[in-house]
């Protein structure tokens, strides 16, 4: 180790005793009230020694005053270099700031905003290729070329054949938009598995619903069925009434809104009633005095039961 190494970890004696001196430069730098004990002190270099002092400001806990002085060689007066404030081991720091793409999370996005994606996305990748080129197969043939010439008279400048890029009639993109798959970018292999993973989570076979659940997803008739790749592990619920309602499911999930849980019975119907339409029945149109109970003449003493 040399010697100006040992002498730059030793604090300058004179620098170490402008404590008063550090101490009133921080009190200049800060609120009057606001600059505590003073903490310690270490060498920056030869002659150049920091003083630490304790901050009492509201909301910076932890945090120390920094007040740096030096001495230039041979001279005995102590000057004052910088004061910072500084935080300390167990000081109270702000978050680590994270761009807003990271920050961004399901249903931040509201009403009017965008949101763009970057160039080189991971879960995108292009939807069809050479769209500013030419067929694989060109140039256009001379039979091909005088029929478009007598169609796109005003609207190429020339014949195709001479032109420096075929018409907008023969590229990719058009034909890709004439076929409705005009679409830059399409979802990649691995924005497939990100999306998969993140609906399997929320609603997949681990979820305590899908493991109370009497039958999965499989087997239900409000499962509507999704295109493509993911036809095979997920679908879209459409039963109103259960909590996956509008959302894609896995075909291992379920829950007590399966279509084939519990049918319920049929309610009992009544029989219908019995007419008898081939006799007629006879009815009198005065009561018989003999046959029936109440008398065809009530006995005026008997008691009728009222006043």
């Amino acid at each position: 180790m040399s010697a100006a190494t040992t002498r730059s970890r030793t604090p300058d004696r004179l620098c170490a005793e402008a404590v008063d001196l550090a101490r009133e430069a921080a009190e200049e730098a800060a609120f009057p009230g606001v600059v505590g004990e003073h903490v310690s002190l270490f060498a920056e270099g030869d002659r150049v020694v920091t003083h630490l002092f304790e901050c009492k400001e509201p909301g910076y806990r932890g945090w120390r005053w920094a007040v740096t002085v030096t001495r230039a060689s041979r001279a005995k007066l102590v000057t004052l270099n910088e004061t910072v404030l500084l935080p300390g081991p167990d000081s109270l720091l702000a978050p680590e700031w994270v761009p807003w793409s990271e920050r961004l999370r399901p249903g931040d996005l509201g009403p009017g905003d965008l949101l763009p994606t970057e160039a080189d996305d991971l879960r995108l990748e292009p939807g069809y290729t050479g769209a500013d080129a030419p067929l694989p197969d060109s140039p256009v043939s001379e039979e091909m070329a005088e029929l478009v010439e007598a169609e796109d008279a005003e609207v190429t400048g020339g014949a195709p054949a001479a032109l420096p890029l075929a018409p907008a009639r023969g590229s990719i993109a058009a034909v890709a938009e004439e076929l409705g798959m005009r679409r830059a970018r399409v979802l990649s292999r691995y924005g497939l598995h990100v999306a998969a993973d993140r609906w399997d989570e929320a609603y997949g076979a681990k979820t305590p619903m899908a493991q109370a659940a009497p039958a999965t997803c499989v087997s239900c008739a409000f499962l509507v069925p999704m295109a493509g790749s993911l036809r095979q592990a997920f679908g879209v619920c459409a039963n109103e009434f259960s909590p996956a309602d509008g959302h894609v499911v896995s075909l291992a999930y379920g829950c007590g809104g399966h279509s084939e849980a519990a049918v319920m019975p049929k309610p009992l119907r009544p029989p219908p009633p019995v007419l008898d339409s081939m006799t007629t029945d006879v009815f009198p149109l005065r009561p018989d005095p003999e046959g029936g109970s109440v008398p065809a003449t009530p006995d005026p003493a008997e008691d009728l039961g009222h006043s």
